[in-house]
């Protein structure tokens, strides 16, 4: 059986339905503080808080664990910003309690979701998993942090992971069982499409005088069934394998922020107002990924490399979500 942390979340529950539809049984560990009891369509749940190391104790005796997926997380860098301590307390102590949890049971194979905000502001472009970590904002430093976790309990303990380190995760189940749904939404994506479909007023562009070539922040767009399946082929080779590795999971590919509001317009057949606003605090002007490690060691490689069908997979999502109020 396979726990995974936080599956009634965005990409949790897209890996969720791939796995339990592959034929993998499966546990969902959640507190629901962000994730969406309606997004549990497959497999078991258990309500619970990684903070509370009772119901940890309490999941790992009752099931036949034999990895683990990490999703659970707080994961909104403006928010990190201002409470830094729910940051900490949620991301890293949770996590601690969960690694707890495995080892007093045996269990020594973990999937983390990490993420490319580890890096920072990154010293080359395509980032690869040699680039140093460098995270500038409490969020990605939570990320480090865990990760460093995992690095040092595989070296005393012999756990074994696989860390992957998502860039912008988008768009939705192309059967529109699940999608994304955040409350408050933070993610540009699903903002813009809002505002196409008149829910919102506005959509702000931060900041467009970053040294990129039209001024607006650069991002790597990563469909959210490619962050599924890579997340099955890492389950494959992790249960296979007495090994641990970093992978970063993007397109190769980056689009401005200014190019994704033209790629929403053309897919809505709508044009918004869009404002100008100041830069936020630890937005990096460019992240693409490298994602050849994966594929020379996973397999893998994304599927949806293009943004306006990655955009039309949201953007049917979101106007069915508008339907169901």
């Amino acid at each position: 059986m396979i726990l995974i942390t936080g599956g009634a979340g965005y990409i949790g529950s897209h890996t969720l339905k791939l796995l339990a539809n592959s034929g993998q049984d499966c546990l969902v560990f959640d507190n629901f503080s962000t994730g969406h009891r309606d997004f549990l369509k497959w497999g078991q749940c258990f309500e619970g808080d990684l903070r509370d190391p009772a119901a940890l104790e309490q999941v790992f005796g009752a099931y036949p664990i034999s990895a683990v997926i990490h999703f659970a997380a707080k994961a909104y860098v403006g928010e990190s910003f201002e409470d830094p301590q729910k940051y900490y307390d949620n991301n890293v102590v949770g996590s601690f309690n969960l690694l707890s949890a495995m080892r007093n049971h045996g269990v020594d194979k973990i999937i983390f979701s990490s993420t490319c905000a580890i890096y920072g502001q990154p010293s080359q472009i395509p980032i690869s998993e040699a680039e140093p970590p460098d995270p500038i904002n409490p969020y990605g430093r939570t990320k480090r942090m865990i990760e460093q976790l995992l690095i040092d309990y595989q070296q005393a303990y012999g756990l074994n992971y696989a860390i992957l380190r998502y860039f912008n995760a988008a768009g939705a189940d192309p059967e529109l069982e699940v999608g994304e749904r955040h409350l408050p939404e933070t993610h540009a994506i699903p903002l813009a499409i809002e505002t196409a479909l008149g829910q919102r007023e506005s959509f702000s562009i931060f900041g467009d005088d970053y040294d990129t070539a039209d001024g607006t922040c650069v991002r790597d767009y990563i469909h959210v069934s490619d962050l599924a399946r890579a997340h099955q082929l890492a389950l494959k080779w992790l249960l296979a394998n007495d090994q641990s590795e970093i992978f970063n999971l993007g397109c190769n590919q980056g689009f401005s922020v200014k190019e994704m509001v033209q790629a929403v317009a053309q897919v809505s057949g709508r044009q918004f107002k869009v404002n100008q606003a100041p830069r936020r605090p630890g937005d990096p002007p460019s992240l693409i990924s490298d994602y050849q490690k994966a594929q020379e060691v996973l397999g893998w490689k994304p599927e949806y490399t293009d943004l306006k069908q990655i955009i039309q997979s949201a953007w049917d999502w979101q106007q069915q979500e508008s339907q169901r109020g």
